[in-house]
């Protein structure tokens, strides 16, 4: 079984109905369980509502660094994140590629994120790019011992996910590890250690080959966790049984259905 560790199903183009065809999709393909991530504060009621009639899909709670226009205070975000069915703290994170200009305030509202999951023992979602040392320096010093993580959609260097595993953080690994262009990444998936993998879509964006180019869903999480095991040389289901218990073992409040 498989589970897709990130994704957006808020924000597919899909009607109600759509959305529950996709989602049966997922599951034909052996897709057990959906983390749904929230990206904005301001959206964060209408996200839960939107899934809110599937068991097997989880959500998280947090700002996106690149949506800082709609940043939450602290108590704000506190005050969402507490609520019971909130599995996770994110994604928060830095983002240097894209927007420069707001690396002040994206370090204020990574600072406030890591806070609420020290208080609320809630693992974090990490969104970085192009902010290798601040990521790590921020962790390092903000993070309490037992609060932990992922380094979603990872596109980084092995050494940056070496530290990251060092605080106790998981690496997860999208479809772009299957683009052409993404040698560098598949060497360092190469070389990851299994017990800290993670595997998603990013749905509805970076649709893995075959589908590039269209809108990602999380049934083809399967083909990411296919091209994963051919670079580490496992079989597919040696690597979607430890990518799947991995992901319940950070993601601890949610429950595992047996069976």
């Amino acid at each position: 079984m498989f589970v897709d560790s990130h994704c957006h199903l808020d924000r597919l183009d899909k009607t109600p109905d759509q959305l529950s065809d996709i989602l049966q999709f997922a599951m034909r393909r052996k897709v057990e369980h959906f983390l749904c991530v929230c990206v904005s504060v301001n959206d964060f009621q209408a996200m839960q509502e939107a899934v809110s009639l599937y068991e097997n899909v989880s959500i998280s709670c947090g700002v996106h660094p690149l949506h800082q226009d709609e940043a939450s205070t602290y108590e704000e975000l506190l005050n969402f994140a507490s609520a019971d069915n909130v599995v996770a703290i994110g994604e928060t994170g830095l983002d240097y590629f894209y927007s420069k200009d707001t690396k002040d305030v994206q370090r204020t509202s990574f600072i406030d994120h890591i806070k609420v999951a020290n208080v609320l023992q809630k693992p974090l979602i990490i969104h970085t790019r192009d902010a290798r040392k601040d990521t790590i320096d921020l962790l390092t010093r903000y993070k309490s011992a037992s609060t932990n993580g992922v380094l979603h959609c990872f596109t980084e260097s092995l050494e940056m996910a070496q530290a990251a595993i060092k605080l106790g953080f998981y690496i997860s690994i999208s479809g772009i590890v299957t683009f052409k262009t993404a040698t560098e990444l598949q060497e360092v998936v190469r070389q990851l250690p299994l017990d800290r993998l993670l595997i998603e879509t990013d749905s509805p964006w970076l649709a893995p080959v075959p589908y590039r180019g269209k809108q990602n869903q999380p049934g083809y999480v399967v083909e990411v966790a296919e091209f994963i095991a051919d670079l580490k040389g496992i079989s597919v289901e040696q690597l979607a049984s430890a990518t799947t218990d991995n992901f319940y073992a950070l993601f601890n409040r949610i429950h595992r259905k047996c069976g």
